[in-house]
């Protein structure tokens, strides 16, 4: 819905006088006027129509699945006929959706089926939790809606609670900025074998502007449509850029192909905003409005659960995902709760304000959490799937420092209770997964920084963008330079791809895939390196 100039500056009014408190209690009018358009409810039901009656093929976003439990896997797809139309080319009605997962791609065997409700005040999303399916199996998934069956989709369940698989293998993804190059690696991972599940560590759109030209993919037989070309802020923007990034087919085989676990970054909503701030001078409360629609269209776009369903501008992301007592997941929000970035953010110089030991990256409630996670833990390996570089990263090699104020080195007291709640807690296989920085990274997390003879507390694994910094290097003009400065820092590329992570009773291994284009389609994948990391012995070592 798009607001006249008069109602917008009211709307901005508005928010101006609404404390964060406040804003959550808005009245059911006031929340309409701010996401363009009512949650469902008994009371204002919209009316149902005849599934019949869509004459276009409504899955052109495709079908994806997420968040496996040993007994549950999440279903997701989106209705849009016209996927480049605001509306999306439904009508203002719920539409009766059907599913069904089968043990076969035929759905000979087929587990179970049901119905579903697609309503327009979630712009025709369905998310469907699936329950009592078997632990550590693989299943087959498809929807219909009148006349039209969509692609099917393969998911995976989660391991019983109490086994101890072999082995498990997952992707790593994050950033993949659509103006940027095509999604090669992300075509190259649907064809992957034998993955349990996809991490994607954020950055899965991109606010800015994407030209009628495409940006770097080549579209001279067609153009964009106008309505790409302005970043996004109202809830119609960002649902209308993940329709445009969701009809990308490599992107829709790989969620086809495997369930994903997803977190965000900033990019989702504005580069580099914390908390409440945005990057820009916005006022905060005109901001809640924008984090408000960002938070709520993902949750429309993603396989999430009911309790990740936005409340106003809030979102709970951070959850706890078990893999038998192999392996504990704790996928974690760098962005939703952090303090402002320090000094003006970008790379400066260690102040009194950025080591300030009150600083928090996660919040009170999430680092509790975490740490609580971990002391109940009965896995050998805990991962943290999160976003921004975990590791310290200097980037010259004589002093004096400057650092990264986004990063964790702009929160080292934050980093530091991390360390120490995984270290009371008696953790001996921490594994922190991260995107952010469009390079592939392997670090050993040492628990003095300053000391390379101090202990290895766990392992970080980066992983490079899927698209975004265009075709990248192997190595970079800085290579030489990180490599030096940073003795634990065991693995650098910059080009485009992707990391295939495996875990079993033994090791870690770590897979860097990489493709040396993403400006032309169709590049080859190889894997550039390989690490592990023994149980027990953390740090990389050369495969």
């Amino acid at each position: 819905m798009t607001h006249s100039p008069s109602a917008t500056a009211e709307l901005r009014a508005a928010a101006r006088h609404l404390s964060r408190r406040r804003f959550l209690t808005v009245s059911g009018a006031a929340a309409a006027l701010a996401f363009g358009t009512n949650l469902p409810s008994t009371a204002h039901a919209a009316p149902s129509l005849d599934p019949h009656r869509i004459t276009k093929d409504p899955f052109t976003l495709g079908v994806a699945s997420g968040d496996p439990l040993p007994d549950s896997v999440v279903l997701w797809t989106r209705l849009a006929p016209e996927p480049y139309e605001p509306d999306s080319g439904m009508p203002a009605a719920r539409v009766t959706v059907e599913w069904e997962i089968a043990h076969d791609a035929r759905f000979r065997w087929r587990v179970a089926r049901g119905r579903a409700t697609a309503y327009p005040e979630f712009h025709h999303a369905v998310h469907v939790d699936v329950r009592g399916l078997t632990p550590g199996r693989d299943y087959h998934y498809r929807f219909r809606v009148g006349r039209w069956t969509s692609p099917v989709g393969h998911t995976r369940t989660a391991p019983a609670a109490t086994a101890t698989p072999d082995a498990l293998r997952f992707g790593l993804l994050s950033c993949q900025a659509y103006h940027d190059g095509y999604y090669t690696a992300l075509g190259h991972l649907a064809r992957e074998q034998d993955l349990d599940a996809v991490f994607h560590l954020g950055d899965y759109l991109y606010e800015y502007a994407v030209t009628s030209a495409g940006g770097h993919r080549d579209y001279t037989d067609r153009a964009l449509p106008a309505l790409f070309d302005r970043e996004t802020v109202t809830l119609e923007d960002y649902r209308l850029r993940y329709s445009l990034y969701k009809t990308d087919p490599d992107l829709a085989a790989a969620h086809a192909a495997h369930a994903w676990i997803v977190t965000w970054d900033d990019h989702e909503t504005e580069n580099n905003y914390a908390n409440g701030i945005p990057e820009n001078g916005v006022p905060p409360e005109e901001f809640l409005l924008r984090r408000a629609a960002a938070y709520r269209a993902y949750y429309e776009n993603m396989p999430l659960r009911r309790p990740q369903r936005p409340q106003g501008p809030d979102l709970r992301l951070y959850r706890r995902l078990h893999y038998g007592r192999l392996a504990q997941f704790d996928v974690l929000d760098t962005r939703q709760y952090r303090d402002n970035q320090a000094d003006g953010d970008g790379w400066k110089l260690p102040t009194p304000e950025s080591e300030d030991p009150a600083r928090t990256m996660l919040g009170t409630a999430q680092e509790r959490w975490l740490t609580d996670g971990w002391r109940q833990s009965r896995a050998l390996w805990n991962v943290v799937p999160q976003q921004v570089v975990f590791s310290r990263r200097r980037n010259r090699v004589d002093g004096p420092w400057p650092l990264s104020m986004d990063a964790w080195d702009g929160y080292p007291a934050a980093r530091e209770r991390v360390l120490a709640g995984a270290e009371s807690a008696g953790v001996e296989n921490l594994v922190v997964l991260t995107g952010d920085v469009h390079v592939h990274y392997g670090f050993d997390i040492k628990r003095d920084f300053d000391d390379p003879d101090s202990r290895t507390a766990g392992v970080e694994i980066v992983t490079t963008s899927v698209s975004s910094g265009r075709d990248g290097a192997a190595k970079p003009a800085n290579w030489q330079t990180l490599m030096t400065a940073n003795p634990h820092l065991k693995y650098y590329n910059g080009q485009r791809g992707y990391v295939l992570l495996g875990l079993d009773r033994e090791k870690l291994r770590a897979d860097y895939r990489t493709v040396p284009a993403v400006t032309t389609p169709g590049a080859p994948v190889t894997t550039a390196a390989s690490f592990v990391s023994p149980v027990g012995e953390p740090g990389l070592r050369p495969a």
